[in-house]
């Protein structure tokens, strides 16, 4: 594939032990491969092993054991010749959490000659869904876009509530010169939900963005995390936390574009903005200047780079903290992002690393971060955080076993469960599709998970290699789903946030 170098995972997980035998190894990226102007990347959700590389002219590569291959090309869909103009391409894509049976996916491009924001379905064909023919992509949503090239937005996520997000930018140019940002009635400058198992119009979660390029949702908390780049002075983080487990947040919030920048005041020429009251908008939690990072110098900052909340617990402090990056600056930092929305984020700090021209984070299945180069580098997070970033904090000190006591190794490292419904509407008696996983996944393969339905338990199965269990029982009322594992040698004892499932109306037949 184009000269792709990859390094096949067993080899990288042999030299990362080895690498870390007797110390614990520094925070570093580990190049998983290089690719064609790569764009995002995620993974099977059952097989974190199976990795998805999105390339901007339209192929998506499938990455297995170190080995590429091509997944899908719709570069007669993107229609980018030569090279895509400004912000356009091949975006980015979302995988159906019931991928393995399904084999369905979603896309999010750019049309390079009329500008058309595309969303759509892409189902994999093959025995091990191995690859997806363009003639299954079956359009969700429809966008224009006809003027400028940038601010097309460009995120896919599958939320706590199965439903699909997608981002969108302003119309581009400058200034939110088409006004679309506070107007309600446009897709423009928003973050959209579209259910993709009943496809209608796209509705408005939220508004007031410029070009939120990146937005992610915390696996374990549920909060919206939408990273909105900025005009000529400042980069924001906007947080939306979630209410209730599997229900999202930030409904109908109004993040400020184009009468804020920020948290300084914005452009400022909507008749929306003059003598909006002081709690019109929601403000970011976090934002910095256009200024060379104030750790590690270098380039003026210019476009921030949207991550992820760190779930993988090998990445030790980091573990909770949101990393981001700055495509100008290149350097990788962390915060601490706020209980409520209304509170500032805080502990932002340098990772001490860097990466050139940055324009997507990733998270696999097992929680593991990822970082993605312009130039067709994709490298992953591992290794441990610099002492000083994030914050350390006081722990109290866990027991031992005395020498020549005979007793296993005390558990002290925490467990990550949790749980995904393929629908969160069921017909009575019909079952429901749950996917479990668990983190870290190193030494619990074959371990076993319990369903908990109401509290109760409700049957076990075990860990596959890449630490998921999927359940199907059948649903006869409203009722909570929940995961736990056991203390398992040097794990501590995980249970996952309930899952609410709810009965939907059963299908009427076709006349």
């Amino acid at each position: 594939m184009k000269g792709s170098r990859l390094l096949p995972v067993a080899a990288l997980a042999l030299a990362l032990a080895l690498s870390g035998a007797g110390t614990a190894a520094a925070l570093t990226l580990q190049s998983v491969g290089s690719f064609d102007q790569p764009t995002y990347v995620t993974s099977d959700p059952g097989n974190a092993n199976v990795l998805f590389v999105v390339e901007r002219k339209g192929t998506i590569e499938r990455v297995v054991n170190g080995t590429a291959a091509k997944f899908a090309d719709l570069s007669t869909e993107v229609q980018c010749e030569g090279s895509c103009q400004g912000e356009r391409g091949l975006l980015s894509i979302a995988l159906s959490p019931d991928f393995d049976q399904s084999g369905r996916l979603y896309v999010d491009y750019a049309n390079d000659v009329d500008g058309v924001i595309h969303v759509e379905e892409l189902v994999a064909a093959g025995p091990g869904h191995e690859s997806a023919p363009a003639a299954s992509l079956k359009p969700l949503a429809t966008i224009p876009h006809p003027t400028e090239n940038n601010h097309n937005g460009g995120q896919l996520q599958i939320g706590p509530d199965g439903d699909l997000y997608v981002s969108t930018g302003d119309g581009g140019g400058g200034n939110d010169q088409f006004h679309h940002a506070q107007d309600p009635l446009s897709p423009l400058g928003k973050i959209l939900r579209l259910d993709p198992d009943a496809p209608g119009p796209a509705t408005v979660w939220s508004l007031g963005l410029r070009n939120p390029y990146r937005f992610s949702f915390d696996s374990l908390g549920g909060g919206m995390v939408i990273a909105d780049v900025g005009q000529k002075a400042r980069e924001e983080i906007d947080f939306a936390p979630s209410p209730f487990p599997g229900v999202v947040g930030g409904q109908n919030a109004n993040y400020g574009w184009n009468c804020r920048e920020g948290l300084i005041a914005g452009p400022a020429d909507d008749p929306q903005c003059a003598g909006a009251p002081a709690d019109a908008f929601v403000e970011p939690v976090f934002d910095y200047p256009h200024s060379p990072d104030p750790d590690l110098g270098g380039a003026g900052r210019c476009s921030i780079i949207g991550g992820y909340v760190v779930r993988d617990a090998a990445l030790g402090a980091l573990g909770g903290h949101y990393v981001y990056a700055d495509y100008c600056g290149g350097g990788l930092r962390s915060l601490q992002l706020p209980a409520t929305a209304n509170a500032p984020a805080s502990e932002d700090c340098s990772l001490r690393l860097s990466a050139v021209n940055p324009v997507s984070f990733g998270e696999d299945a097992a929680h593991r971060i990822y970082v993605v180069e312009e130039g067709g580098r994709v490298s992953r997070l591992t290794g441990l955080p610099p002492a000083n970033c994030p914050t350390p904090r006081t722990r109290p000190p866990l027991a031992t076993p005395s020498a020549g006591s005979g007793a296993a190794p005390t558990a002290t490292v925490p467990t990550f469960v949790g749980i995904k419904a393929l629908r969160r509407r069921v017909e009575r008696g019909k079952r429901a599709l749950l996917t479990v996983f668990v983190s870290p996944c190193d030494g619990r393969r074959g371990s076993v998970v319990e369903l908990l339905r109401d509290g109760r338990p409700n049957g076990s199965r075990y860990l596959n290699r890449a630490c998921t269990a999927r359940f199907a029982p059948i649903v006869r009322g409203g009722v909570s789903f929940a995961a736990a594992t056991r203390e398992l040698r040097t794990y501590l004892p995980g249970e996952s946030r309930d899952l609410r499932i709810r009965l939907a109306p059963p299908q009427r037949p076709r006349r």
